[in-house]
């Protein structure tokens, strides 16, 4: 069963705005009725650190709506990919969700963000920190060979409502493990923990609560947060990130930014 929206976007002819890029849709996969993700052509002058997220909208206006939107596809990709809620009243979403391979998506020109490498100090282990399409900058993190370089170890916590939500980062890991460029050095080093909280489940819980109550380390046979080794980055709902900092915090760790790094990370410029 589709989870597809019926109605297609229309092209339209309004102009496109200064500084910034039309590209063409090249693929669109459902995961829910909630959930999807799609691939825009990448123009040849476009330059982002992996993590970093953009600013993207439809030619649907002569002044059409932007919305911030993490790149989930890493830095050496040739197209630019995206994960994205499907929101029915949304200004951007409710029209978005219904793009189609041909149709056109606009894309601001500079990239920007805090969960990049640069803003975390070097460490052993990479722990990130997502809900629900949190996941998306961290799609382009675990599928960059930098982050390996710079990690033992790489710890991707997802939380979801349901089961089902986890799709896409299930399909992120396992295409990971086995993608030509960065699968030999994630094996074994790249480590997948999924949580959900409104139904059953062998961990129904939240990914704070699974943190905070040490559920991840007994599991995955990993020490406490340790701030002279380990590093966080953390992407997800209001309260997530309010929480997750909380817990950074309290194992003695400092936020970072591109200026100054440090031992965690957060991105405050949307929130699912």
């Amino acid at each position: 069963m589709s989870h597809a929206p019926p109605s297609p976007v229309t092209e339209t002819t309004f102009p496109i705005p200064a500084g910034v890029f039309a590209e063409t849709v090249t693929e669109v996969v459902h995961y829910t009725d909630r959930l999807f993700r799609f691939r825009i052509t990448r123009p040849a002058s476009f330059r982002f650190r992996s993590g970093e997220f953009v600013m993207i909208g439809l030619p649907n206006a002569e002044r059409p709506v932007f919305r911030a939107y993490s790149i989930a596809s890493p830095s050496w990709d040739e197209t630019i990919e995206f994960y994205s809620i499907k929101v029915p009243d949304g200004p951007l979403t409710e029209h978005l969700q219904r793009i189609q391979p041909g149709d056109t998506v606009l894309m601001r020109k500079k990239p920007t963000g805090t969960l990049v490498l640069d803003a975390l100090l070097p460490g052993k282990r990479l722990y990130m920190l997502s809900t629900g399409t949190g996941i998306a900058p961290f799609a382009s993190l675990v599928r960059d060979p930098e982050t390996y370089e710079k990690f033992e170890q790489v710890v991707l916590l997802h939380g979801c409502r349901e089961s089902a939500e986890l799709a896409y980062g299930e399909e992120l890991v396992a295409q990971t493990l086995n993608d030509p460029l960065v699968g030999e050095m994630a094996q074994g080093r790249l480590l997948h923990y999924t949580c959900v909280t409104r139904e059953d489940h062998p961990r129904r819980l939240r990914v704070t609560e699974a943190m905070t109550g040490g559920r991840v380390f007994a599991d995955l046979g990993l020490p406490p947060l340790d701030p002279a080794h380990d590093r966080v980055m953390i992407c997800g709902s209001m309260a997530m990130l309010h929480d997750s900092k909380a817990l950074c915090e309290a194992a003695g760790m400092e936020e970072g930014s591109n200026s100054a790094p440090g031992a965690f990370v957060v991105e405050r410029a949307f929130v699912d």
